[in-house]
């Protein structure tokens, strides 16, 4: 997998868990662990300190949360992909999934695309204007594939170090991005619409980005503004009752997307990175990451696997910003912790134990 920075037109090679050896050298990160902040179960108070929707544009402001809340020896990433990721807010796996895994998953996600019983369900979201695919929601319950996808420990064990902490799913989907048909998804940041529709407290989240097809420079791939995660961007206007119907299928800016001086001033700073990579390969970023990606005009489908993991210390509460919650399968409010499935089969023969 490779990243180009388009300001900077410069592309640099990413392998394994090491991305911060193709970067300069950063001081150290300052996780929740060295603040104190991880020493016992952490409830985020329910003060709203990310304030949006406003009624008009406030200005950017800075991040009070620890980005990584873990350390090297709490799962598989060393201290220099932690260093990376705490300063860039992304990480790369340029081979998560192997060829094997892609075909089953891309044979799932064909299967859902068709099935009759999802065809008048709200997870199954239309591109703005037509009746094409553009995603699948809630995907980890609705396939079995895709629920041991969630609880692969490849996957889990990275989620639960930079989160410090046990994690669920908050949220599962598949994006289809079809050749020629594919609609864009306009610059925005995820933590802001789970903060102000899902009553999400902080930003202690995070994507997986998985490639089911290859990701290229021209087939839409995902944008990110490095180090955006460190600021915070306000929106401006009411949230609407029911505004998920519009906004999931929306290619313009809509309520919970940034003004375009926010996203030049932040661009402008730290450029924008194209995360490009084979089938297989994944990026993980933090939940207040500035991203979006063009529409797919090309032959070429891009289709991605994306799950959200939050802290179970960091459940979602009533709205921040929002007349009522989300429906579950865009915010999950089940908050138990998500086990592998070697975990999940220990549990269950200490119950047989006990019986």
């Amino acid at each position: 997998m490779t990243r180009t920075n388009r300001t900077t037109g410069e592309t640099r090679a990413t392998k394994g868990t090491g991305t911060a050896k193709e970067m300069k050298a950063t001081k150290g990160i300052k996780t929740a662990k060295e603040t104190g902040a991880a020493g016992t179960p952490h409830r985020t108070p329910r003060t709203d300190r990310y304030p949006t929707r406003l009624p008009a544009p406030s200005g950017l402001r800075p991040r009070p949360d620890p980005v990584v809340w873990g350390a090297p020896g709490d799962g598989p990433l060393d201290a220099d992909a932690l260093r990376a990721y705490d300063r860039d807010g992304f990480h790369v796996e340029p081979a998560l999934l192997t060829p094997d895994e892609v075909a089953g998953l891309t044979r799932e996600i064909a299967a859902l695309a068709t099935d009759p019983a999802l065809k008048d369900d709200d997870r199954r979201v239309s591109e703005e204007g037509s009746r094409e695919l553009r995603s699948i929601f809630e995907v980890h319950r609705i396939s079995p594939a895709f629920d041991r996808l969630v609880r692969d420990p490849r996957i889990l064990g990275i989620a639960r170090q930079i989160l410090g902490s046990p994690v669920y799913v908050h949220q599962s989907r598949v994006n289809y991005k079809p050749g020629f048909k594919g609609g864009p998804f306009h610059w925005h940041a995820d933590f802001e619409t789970w903060h102000a529709e899902d009553g999400m407290p902080a930003p202690r989240a995070l994507s997986f980005s998985i490639a089911l097809t290859e990701n290229l420079h021209c087939n839409g791939s995902l944008m990110i503004v490095p180090g955006s995660h460190h600021t915070f961007v306000p929106c401006a206007g009411e949230t609407p009752p029911d505004h998920f119907r519009h906004s999931l299928r929306t290619h313009g800016a809509a309520v919970g997307t940034p003004d375009d001086a926010a996203v030049a001033e932040l661009a402008r700073e730290r450029g924008i990175e194209s995360c490009v990579g084979a089938a297989g390969s994944a990026v993980v970023f933090d939940s207040n990451c500035l991203h979006g990606s063009n529409g797919n005009i090309t032959p070429y489908p891009r289709s991605n696997v994306f799950v959200v993991y939050n802290s179970v210390h960091n459940a979602p509460g009533e709205p921040f910003a929002a007349p009522a919650p989300r429906p579950p399968f865009l915010a999950a409010r089940d908050v138990t912790p998500l086990e592998t499935e070697e975990e999940r089969e220990r549990g269950e023969e200490r119950e047989r134990g006990v019986e």
